[in-house]
């Protein structure tokens, strides 16, 4: 099969945990990091080698699309990829599927090819807003017929050169229009000063530590030292070895298992610092009451199954929502989460969408523009949809825990970050020793 292409729907059992959990698990690599790093080696002036990367649809559709631009990326090795960039050419187009960083983050290297450069992806990834890195590159001067959309289909048509200079941006949607402007712009002739002027914060910030820190890594001069604003000099970026952690946020829901039903989750390699969103999961368990330590190789989480009322602001950690939505959805609250309005804009719209399959659940849930809160959870079994949504599947896998035959419309749609997701749940969750991811 094509890992590319989208996954054939597949119903899914979520495993009921009849006892405690005591496990030990191994999540594959940053999707994250992958795909900066991908980005970044292709924009190089010599070779990369991306070490650990993650195996999954987003990032092989990040290597597909680099490929169709000239880039040669070797990805024979599944420890070890090498990256050697190349002139960009246009007169090509790329499979952006459902993956928001290939829709966004390429682009503007895209602009810096020979020719036009087509863009599409899934059904679903046009409804995704694109419209910031859309009107971005036509401020900077670059072409891009788009059929008045502001999303996909769009034609990227390339001259071979972006000015650069002065550019104003709301990007309070998405933090991915500025790491995706930030990482092409030492390609600029003159640079880029990029200021954010949305009367919303930029969500995610976290991602934008974790982008201006790998350009600072590739040898590019970045000023972030002034609150929305980012100054890259132009410049040679480095080729250099990049080494991928453990996605955090894959990590996140089996931690999250621990809390739901009790017991012990480690998840190997956290990295004791790092700028991954995810790594806030250890504060937020301890504030619902759960003891996080480290031991057994890695970050452990023992579980309190009662977890702490509590209202949280996840502005930063968004990607955390819908797991812990569904932890929330099977306790008594009150839980709020709030800050998460761009959610909305992501696979699916998020909020609806847990508050819809929380509500099936038997959840008394109240919806905000920014969140919801969960007045008392829920215990109906039933069918929970995925919404094609990688993380709506981990929720479903997480309420699954307490509710007895949950079932999922749809688990393939994993393959996104982690095509073994659901065979490492199970694992997990029924005792067969450590559960061991993809290849990392």
């Amino acid at each position: 099969m094509n890992a590319t292409a989208a996954p054939k729907k597949r119903r899914w059992e979520a495993p009921y945990a009849e006892a405690e959990l005591d496990a030990v698990v191994r999540v594959p690599g940053s999707k994250s990091m992958t795909a900066r790093a991908l980005v970044l080696a292709a924009l190089a002036s010599g070779p990369s080698t991306i070490r650990r990367p993650l195996i999954a649809r987003d990032t092989l559709l990040m290597v597909e699309g680099l490929r169709s631009i000239g880039v040669d990326v070797d990805t024979a090795d599944d420890e070890r990829w090498t990256v050697a960039p190349g002139a960009f050419k246009g007169g090509t187009e790329v499979d952006c599927g459902l993956a928001g960083t290939v829709m966004r983050f390429l682009p503007p290297v895209a602009a810096l090819a020979d020719g036009p450069v087509a863009f599409d992806g899934d059904p679903h990834a046009r409804k995704r807003p694109n419209d910031g890195v859309i009107k971005a590159l036509r401020d900077l001067g670059v072409a891009i017929e788009d059929g008045g959309r502001l999303a996909l289909p769009f034609t990227v048509n390339a001259a071979g050169r972006v000015e650069g200079g002065e550019l104003a941006v709301d990007a309070s949607k998405t933090s991915q229009l500025v790491s995706a402007l930030l990482m092409a712009a030492p390609r600029f002739e003159q640079g880029l000063d990029l200021r954010h002027v949305g009367d919303r914060p930029v969500p995610s910030r976290p991602y934008l530590d974790m982008v201006v820190q790998m350009l600072r890594e590739a040898g590019a001069e970045v000023d972030d030292s002034e609150p929305n604003r980012w100054r890259v000099a132009p410049g040679e970026l480095q080729g250099r070895e990049w080494v991928i952690e453990p996605d955090l946020q894959n990590a996140a829901p089996f931690l999250i298992a621990a809390v739901a039903v009790g017991g012990r989750v480690t998840v190997e390699g956290w990295p004791t610092e790092t700028t991954q969103a995810g790594d806030r999961i250890r504060d937020l368990l301890t504030q619902l009451g759960s003891r996080v330590e480290w031991s057994r190789g890695g970050l452990t989480v023992v579980g309190s199954p009662r977890p702490i009322p509590a209202e949280l602001d996840l502005a930063d950690a968004s990607e955390l929502t819908p797991s812990l939505a569904a932890l929330f959805g099977v306790n008594r609250g009150p839980f709020t989460i709030r800050g998460v309005a761009h959610i909305r804009g992501h696979e699916t719209d998020r909020i609806s969408a847990l508050v819809t399959e929380l509500r099936k659940i038997g959840a008394d849930v109240e919806e905000f523009e920014d969140g919801f809160r969960v007045n008392k959870g829920g215990a109906t079994t039933g069918t929970w949809k995925t919404y094609a949504d990688h993380r709506m599947a981990h929720a479903g896998a997480v309420a699954g825990l307490v509710i007895p035959r949950l079932r999922l419309d749809d688990v393939a749609c994993v393959s996104k970050t982690w095509p073994d997701f659901a065979s490492v749940w199970e694992r997990t969750i029924f005792g067969r020793g450590n559960a061991e991811g993809a290849e990392a």
